[in-house]
Parts: structure tokens; C-alpha cells; sequence
């Protein structure tokens, strides 16, 4: 990352973090120049390209303002976690088809979408690169593609691994139809009808709707807004209902953004460990953080084989290509024949394509952007929605990914939300589809993966005169 981009980046965490308040003056040149020891050309284009993102602004004899972020109010309270640790037979799948059929929609501004813009990845560098690799393609890969996958990406994902500080073999990865199909892979592996899986709460309604598929029973533990899923409650619920397998997002978790710290995240392995219940890790938003590194996996504790890693690049470089992998550990055999008697493999052309675009470079580069396109927009979010939404409305301020939950005042409900906001053509999604039994009914989850512009603000102060309507 280039200096001016580093100090931009440390400027915008100032701003998200509520350091620097809405009409707080910076340093000027001179002064961040000597304080931050760069040159005064740094600071210049460090200022520019956060004024170009509309996150402070120059007035004239007076130095560069923020313009963005809380202005000085309070971070807002963490909301109120519920408690569900009793089996429930998972039946949530109408209600979330209900409410993905709306996020389908192009007229409906998507709140409630599960996926960033896809105006935000270089697609047209992804289509020549596959436009190039396929001509030149051997007519063997059809076959030489079947699970494990492409040689050349899993040495690829095996490279990102070393990066990251992990030893994962590249004979150990397989390539699957997105994260999706690995983490239902890996369910398969592990599970059958009637058995028992830990699940979060709030969870993500695809773990739900596979819990619900494959005839499973959910037990709900409860996650904190900040840190991730509660250990105590975790270590209760592996002793009094013996679940089979584990199912959690340790990073910047879908629908909270909660990060678990490294500690935390050893202590969970070390749990199930004991416990010895797999861990099926959903990583997709790993990535996609704001600090100075990626945030550790859990798989980076594992010395048992019990973790299965799963992730993708559909949320970071290729929505659309569906091409993602799991590194499942000692369970690498049985999730190979399993997507082998399923699907056979991913896309020969899209693994080729990402295989060869990972080689040539470019991809750290285009994430350092689309995480600083994020996290603005994340700040842009948080002072939308305190400035339009009624009092006592309540939200995380995650370190990552594209999405914020937000608690809705008291008698509020988020599903009258839901039908409220489509008819007036914006989305959004409730919080009952991220639980078995259908709670955090004055929830909502709102993605800010989508280009920040005049529409998008018009629809927030728009849903938050819906959310006051209906409280009166």
C-alpha cells in the first residue's frame, strides 16, 4: 500500500472508530507532515483521496474538515443478545425466499442484498484473462479438473494461506461450486439426518436453510454484536446436547460483523477439541477487513484436523464465477468423494481464469481498494442512519465485511419493516431469517456493499421514516 493510501486508510478507522467527530479540523499539511513523518505530498494526496470520498472537505484559509462519521454522538450501545439454547427444528426457508425474491429486484434499492455491488470488482481484467487462459487451455482439464480442482488455483489459495501464517498443503484443498457448496459439503461429511449442529444466533439463513434441508436440529448459542459467539454458552450446549458438528463465521460474522480475537478464537478450538465436534468455519469476509492484517482463521489454531476452512472469492474478486474451496482437515477424503458424487467439479474455465489472475498479481491491490470503498461507505451508513432514523435506534460498527445490524425501537417490527420498505422499492433484511426459532423481530440487517450515491441516502432517510411511522 502506497504511503498516502496508508495514512488516508489510518484517517477513515479515525473517523469510523468516533477518534475524529464530524466538524473536527485535521492537522494541517505542516503538522501532519512532521507528526507522521512524510512528506508534505503524502498528507496532500492522503487528503485529496479522502475528500474525493467525501469523507472531509477543504474550506478556504481555514485547513480540511470531517465531514463524515458521528459528529460527536456517542457510539451507539451494542444491541441486546438473545438466548436460545434449545433444539429447534429449523423451519425458516419460506420467509427467506420471501425475502431474497426482493433483493432480485434492479428497481429495488438492495439493503437487504447478501452480496457487495459487482460494480466494485475488476470484472472486465477477470474476462480477459479468461478470454486469454481458455484459448490456450488443455482439452484434458475437463478431466484433470474433477475434484480436488484445478493443480494451479490450489497452489494459489495454498500461497495465500502461507501468507497468512497457516501450513495448508495444496493436495488438501478442494474447489467447490462457492463457499456454499463447501460448507454443505462439509455439513454432509459429518452429519446425518437428526443429529445435532451449534449454530450462532444471530447465523446466517444459509446455514438454516442447509440445517433444515439435510434434517438436522439447531441449537442456537448466543454471539456478542463485537467479539463473536458467547464460549460459556458454547461449552453448556456441547455437553448437554452432544451436536455433531459446529457451524460459525469467526470473521466479520453475517448479519453482526462480530471479529473473534485470536484468544478467543483458540479457545474455541481448543473446546471443540475436547469436545472433539467439528468445526465447519465460514471465512468469506475475511478478506474484507479494515485494519493493518487479515484477521487469523481459526484453522490457524487447529492442531486436530477438526477445522474445516471454508471461503470463496465471490465476495472479493468474482461474484458470478462461483468458485470457492474448503480445507477440511482430516475430513479432506470424504468431502473429495462427496463432490465427486454430487458436482463433480467447479467451472474448468473459471478456475483457470482465477488461477492465472492470482499469478500475474493485482489482487492485493484491488482488495486495498474495495476495503477502503467499505469502510467509507460504512461511515456514510452509521451518519445516515443517525441522522434519519428515530431515537433509540441502535447499531454495530464492525471492523469489516459490508454489513450493519441494526436494533430498531422498542414495539417495532422488523418484518412490517421489510413489507413497508419493498413496497416504497427498497429492501432490507429482518432479523427473524437469521434465527431458528424466528427471533430478533426488531432487527434489521443492512448492507453497505453497494456504491454510495443520492439514491442510496434518499432510500435511508426514506426507511427511517417508515421505521418512525410505524412506531406510533
Amino acid at each position: 500500500m502506497k504511503l498516502y493510501e496508508q495514512l488516508a486508510n489510518s484517517i477513515a478507522l479515525s473517523i469510523q472508530e468516533g477518534v475524529l467527530c464530524k466538524g473536527d479540523k485535521l492537522p494541517s499539511v505542516r503538522q501532519a507532515s512532521s507528526s507522521r513523518n512524510v512528506s508534505p505530498s503524502t498528507v496532500f494526496q492522503a487528503y485529496y483521496l479522502l475528500e474525493a470520498r467525501g469523507l472531509i472537505s477543504a474550506r478556504e484559509r481555514s485547513g480540511y474538515f470531517v465531514t463524515g462519521g458521528s459528529g460527536g454522538i456517542p457510539a451507539s450501545p451494542e444491541p441486546v443478545m438473545v438466548k436460545h439454547e434449545e433444539l429447534t427444528q429449523v423451519d425458516v426457508s419460506e420467509l427467506v425466499f420471501e425475502v431474497l425474491e426482493s433483493t432480485r429486484m434492479k428497481k429495488v434499492v438492495p439493503l437487504g442484498s447478501a452480496f457487495p455491488s459487482p460494480l466494485l470488482f475488476p470484472l472486465s481484467n477477470l474476462a480477459r484473462t479468461m478470454a486469454s487462459s481458455i484459448q490456450v487451455m488443455d482439452p484434458w482439464s475437463s478431466v484433470d479438473n474433477l475434484s480436488p480442482g484445478d493443480a494451479d488455483l490450489r497452489r494459489q489459495i495454498a500461497l495465500r494461506y502461507i501468507v497468512d501464517g497457516l501450513h495448508v498443503p495444496s493436495d488438501e484443498i478442494v474447489i467447490t461450486n462457492g463457499a456454499l457448496e463447501a460448507l454443505n459439503l462439509c455439513l454432509m461429511a459429518v452429519t446425518r439426518p437428526g443429529d445435532t449442529v451449534l449454530i450462532e444466533s444471530p447465523t446466517f439463513y444459509a446455514a438454516l436453510q442447509s440445517i433444515e434441508r439435510i434434517g438436522l436440529k439447531a441449537v442456537e448459542v448466543p454471539s456478542h454484536p463485537k467479539d463473536g459467539v458467547d464460549l460459556d454458552a458454547m461449552e453448556w450446549a456441547l455437553e448437554r446436547h452432544k451436536p455433531k458438528a459446529c457451524w460459525l463465521m469467526t470473521n466479520f460474522q453475517n448479519p453482526l460483523g462480530s471479529l473473534l480475537g485470536n484468544e478467543k478464537k483458540k479457545a474455541l478450538v481448543e473446546l471443540l477439541t475436547q469436545h472433539q465436534v467439528p468445526l465447519i468455519e465460514d471465512d468469506v469476509y475475511g478478506e474484507l477487513y479494515f485494519g493493518d492484517k487479515r484477521p487469523m482463521p481459526a484453522k490457524a489454531f487447529d492442531t486436530d484436523g477438526l477445522v474445516m476452512h471454508c471461503s470463496s472469492f465471490s465476495k472479493c474478486l468474482a461474484p458470478g464465477y462461483r468458485v470457492g474451496w474448503v480445507a477440511p482437515g482430516r475430513y479432506s477424503k470424504i468431502i473429495e468423494r462427496l463432490k465427486l458424487t454430487t458436482t463433480l467439479s467447479a467451472s474448468a474455465p473459471a478456475q483457470l481464469a482465477l488461477a492465472k489472475y492470482l499469478q500475474k498479481g493485482g489482487y492485493d491491490k484491488h482488495l486495498r481498494n474495495l476495503r477502503h470503498t467499505l469502510l467509507v461507505n460504512q461511515i456514510k451508513f452509521i451518519d445516515a442512519i443517525q441522522r434519519y432514523f428515530p431515537e433509540g435506534t441502535r447499531l454495530t460498527k464492525p471492523q469489516g465485511g459490508y454489513f450493519l445490524w441494526v436494533k430498531l425501537p422498542d414495539a417495532v417490527n422488523a418484518l412490517d419493516v421489510h413489507r413497508v420498505a419493498l413496497a416504497n422499492g427498497i429492501s432490507i433484511a429482518p432479523g427473524p431469517i437469521f434465527s431458528a426459532q424466528r427471533g430478533f423481530t426488531d432487527y434489521i440487517r443492512l448492507n453497505y456493499g453497494h456504491i454510495w450515491d443520492e439514491n442510496i441516502e434518499s432510500s435511508l432517510e426514506k426507511l427511517g421514516k417508515i421505521v418512525s411511522d410505524l412506531m406510533r
